[in-house]
């Protein structure tokens, strides 16, 4: 299957490297890309020679989060569509999360909202100093919904109270503190630690990492279809607020919503 937003690329060890190329538009996640990363799991997940999956970026940021043209479209659809809109996010990131390879983010520099959530799907997730990331999604009057049961996974809900709910940017040491990243590196340093995560792999039997993988998912809270669904609501709702078209509208006229403060 070919692809225009994304890579795939596997060398001879049986790695293969998971890229987002849109590095126009920061990597920001258009309904295209959302469809090819899909389709990008499912297909590796069924080919038992790849024994290792690194998500990785090309460009300037790792992913700016949803492409806000498409999220602008989504501002004119009708309910049942906007929630389809927003499953397409909701499911990619289950497929994801749910490869029997384990998943080595590469995060080479700024991931924001949709970002994030793929960051949080990840086994281990190495990051870059310098890198911000931010759940920035409330301030446009929506909410990290769809993304919400990975994040919250992966931080934990005590950690996930500090950066959820308020948009704030953090930077990659703090990023680690709270369980997104494993581990900060140096730009220069950062596919010298993304081997050092893949190379113990391969000295493994490829289907008792895979078992290994599923009894983790098992032994905590399962991101089921019904919690999916539940988040996909909570966005529609979300959406049908009126704070959604003012802070999308006050985004795109370059000015501030009405409930924001004058101080920055």
């Amino acid at each position: 299957m070919s692809f225009e937003t994304i890579k795939i690329d596997t060398d001879a060890r049986g790695v293969a490297t998971l890229t987002l190329a849109r590095a126009e538009k920061h990597n920001a996640m258009s309904e295209q890309m959302l469809d090819e990363l899909t389709a990008a799991a499912k297909q590796i997940g069924a080919d038992k020679s790849i024994r290792v999956v690194i998500l990785a970026a090309e460009g300037k940021s790792f992913c700016a989060g949803g492409d806000l043209s498409w999220m602008r479209a989504q501002m004119e659809m009708d309910g049942p569509t906007r929630s389809a809109q927003a499953g397409k996010l909701a499911y990619m990131l289950q497929a994801l999360d749910t490869l029997p390879q384990p998943l080595i983010g590469r995060i080479h520099a700024n991931a924001f909202g949709g970002g994030v959530g793929m960051a949080s799907v990840c086994d281990v997730a190495i990051g870059v100093d310098g890198l911000k990331m931010g759940l920035t999604e409330t301030r446009l009057g929506l909410i990290p919904a769809t993304i919400g049961p990975y994040v919250v996974a992966r931080m934990g809900a005590a950690k996930a109270r500090r950066v959820f709910m308020s948009a704030r940017l953090f930077d990659a040491d703090e990023a680690q503190e709270l369980g997104l990243l494993a581990k900060v590196v140096a730009a220069d340093a950062l596919d010298e630690a993304v081997e050092a995560e893949v190379a113990p792999y391969l000295h493994c039997a490829p289907g008792a990492v895979a078992d290994a993988k599923a009894l983790i998912r098992a032994l905590s809270r399962p991101i089921e279809n019904d919690v999916i669904e539940a988040t996909i609501a909570a966005l529609a709702a979300r959406w049908d607020d009126p704070e959604s078209a003012e802070g999308i509208g006050a985004f795109f006229d370059k000015r501030k919503p009405d409930w924001a403060s004058g101080q920055g």
